[in-house]
């Protein structure tokens, strides 16, 4: 079977591509450019990490490079396509847009669902590349029953990606590989260092970007007031895009107690604090919502990748669901997803629209 590895220069995809080749496949090696000619390295060389182990960043041509390196040490050929334009007009532009409205956005669901697995393979094949199946290094599990894809759990619960692959579709899904699900990363790193791969302790990216992100939004301060839930004002900011849902250190309020960010207003440019306990909710409502399995009233839930899923019961309401937690939950935000899971099986999930 041909396979095109999306790589990235990690442990993880380089042991995909290695244990697809000696499992008797041929392999591909692509990666996507999304950094583009941006013209900001200069101005960001003393502000990013050298190894800022993101997956966006100005330093984007060493990561290919060391892709491609890889690629020659497990002798298959290696591709590389500029997706920079969609990423920016799909990725960034969802990322900017939200965090001006206050809002908490992921952008590694939108880069997976539309550039990694759309844009990606579809440059490939109009390249004149052919293959059979699309691998990634990703820790989740896909299992066809009647002619349906479905979509789990990584088996290792503290590694599990699956969250970040929601939004993918079943015609996506047939032409996908996931190779690493059933492992631990212990053991994909022990694969590593057991076939001489200098990538082997190589650290995981921690977030889409090491910068600050205002970088990124490229908008100028505008000040507003820090204040109470009653209204009183404690301090002042210099944009709500600076703060996230549950936000504690770097707040700017002196006080006796701990004070945590629980909203953030737009429309009044007010970042409003308080307590530990306000943090806690129970209830939200997703919209853009996309099932890769049934809907189910009664399942589990997740709001954030790392979470373990928590019971919750699901309501429809339109084009919308009504998502109540059996236990409340700490800082609920909006913009961010939340997947629904049957035991190992993902349901779907949606953006969180309010709370």
């Amino acid at each position: 079977m041909k396979i095109l590895v999306g790589m990235s220069g990690g442990v993880d995809s380089t042991v995909t591509a290695l244990m697809l080749k000696q499992q008797g496949h041929e392999v591909i090696g692509a990666t996507m450019a999304i950094w583009g000619d941006r013209g900001v390295k200069e101005q960001l060389a003393d502000k990013i990490p050298q190894k800022h182990n993101a997956c966006f960043g100005p330093d984007e041509k060493e990561d290919i490079e060391e892709a491609r390196k890889i690629a020659n040490e497990i002798g298959i050929p290696f591709y590389v396509f500029d997706c920079a334009k969609q990423y920016e007009e799909i990725v960034l532009n969802n990322f900017k847009e939200e965090y001006l409205n206050g809002h908490t956005p992921n952008p590694c669901v939108w880069c997976n669902s539309f550039i990694k697995f759309g844009v990606l393979p579809e440059l490939a094949k109009a390249n004149g590349i052919e293959f059979d199946k699309f691998a990634t290094g990703h820790y989740a599990r896909l299992e066809e029953v009647n002619g349906k894809y479905i979509l789990k759990r990584g088996i290792n619960p503290k590694k599990d990606q699956s969250y970040f692959l929601y939004r993918l579709k079943q015609e996506q899904l047939e032409h996908i590989m996931f190779p690493l699900g059933g492992y631990s990363k212990d053991e994909i790193r022990e694969f590593a260092k057991k076939n001489g791969l200098y990538v082997a302790e190589k650290p995981d990216s921690q977030d889409f970007y090491a910068g600050d992100y205002n970088e990124l939004l490229g908008v100028e301060e505008k000040e507003g007031n820090i204040v109470s839930p009653e209204g009183k004002v404690l301090g002042k900011h210099k944009g709500i895009w600076n703060y996230t849902i549950g936000q504690r250190k770097g707040v700017g309020v002196s006080s006796t107690e701990p004070l945590y960010v629980i909203e953030l207003r737009k429309d009044t440019n007010e970042v409003v604090i308080g307590p530990k306990d306000k943090t806690m909710k129970d209830t939200l409502r997703a919209s853009k919502l996309n099932w890769i399995g049934e809907f189910k009233p009664n399942c589990q839930a997740k709001i954030r990748s790392t979470q373990q899923p928590t019971p919750v019961s699901v309501e429809k309401d339109g084009d919308d669901i009504i998502v109540k937690f059996e236990d409340m939950q700490k800082s609920i935000a909006i913009g961010q997803s939340i997947v629904l899971y049957d035991g190992d099986i993902l349901l779907g999930g949606g953006v969180i629209t309010a709370v």
